[in-house]
């Protein structure tokens, strides 16, 4: 691998990985114009890229041929980076042990510049629930997940990632960067995160960061709606994820180095 220092990035590469991240942040088909108009790229190369793609199976079309979506192959590479995620299998366990003892959901989140990622999930075995998905992208400041990471780092890093304008997902995200550094200096002393429903509307979310790397990029949280939530299952919650990063740091050994 050569050094960054005058690295040029390859325009054609650049611009087909640009349709791919859009395409995944959309939730739904785009229309060429639209992807043109985003993108800043001439209709003309974007429909010779995005032939190419659907003929490799990355990119998919209506039946009218007129907007895209993704295709099969992202889904098959995207189910192999977490086949072959040493800590989304490491940590496959614990997972089901939380998911056992509340029959709440639980997830396994990366952080990912200024988001957080879900990369593993336990579905609640209850009606109302938090809707999720693996693969999902949230603003890393409204999750407990994402939280647990950035109090991980120092507040000028934190800056650096949120922007100062970080973005509210219920009226109850903090948008204000002392109050979010306040909260994240809570959670370093405690030794956990607390979502009080600002990724969703009456769901209040518990999370601690994974002590695999230093520091964390993975985390672990458990979701449960405020109607099911009292002082006694909060305390039960936060002894059993302190017991899961116990167990984590004795078996951290059999992460493969990197």
């Amino acid at each position: 691998m050569t050094s960054a220092e005058g690295f040029q990035p390859v325009k054609s590469a650049g611009r087909t990985l640009e349709v791919l991240e859009m395409l995944a942040a959309s939730g739904g088909r785009r229309s060429l114009g639209d992807l043109a108009r985003t993108l800043g790229i001439p209709k003309s190369s974007l429909h010779g890229i995005l032939r190419t793609m659907i003929q490799r199976g990355w990119v998919e079309a209506d039946d009218t041929g007129t907007r895209f979506g993704l295709g099969v192959r992202a889904l098959q590479v995207g189910a192999a980076y977490l086949d072959t995620d040493d800590a989304v299998g490491l940590l496959t366990g614990v997972l089901d042990d939380l998911s056992r003892q509340f029959g709440e959901t639980v997830h396994l989140g990366r952080l990912d510049g200024a988001h957080v990622v879900y990369t593993a999930k336990r579905e609640s075995r209850h009606p109302l629930r938090l809707y999720s998905a693996i693969g999902r992208r949230l603003p890393a400041h409204a999750t407990a997940l994402g939280k647990a990471l950035l109090a991980e780092r120092a507040d000028e890093v934190v800056d650096e990632l949120v922007g100062a304008l970080p973005t509210a997902l219920t009226r109850h995200t903090i948008t204000d960067l002392a109050a979010l550094h306040a909260d994240l200096a809570a959670s370093r002393e405690r030794g956990y995160a607390v979502d009080h429903e600002e990724n969703t509307e009456g769901i209040v979310c518990f999370a601690v960061a994974v002590p695999l790397h230093a520091p964390a990029v993975d985390a672990i949280s458990l979701s449960i709606p405020v109607a099911r939530l009292d002082g006694q299952l909060e305390e039960r919650v936060v002894q059993s994820l302190r017991r899961s990063v116990d167990q984590v740091r004795a078996a951290r050994g059999l992460l493969t180095p990197t």
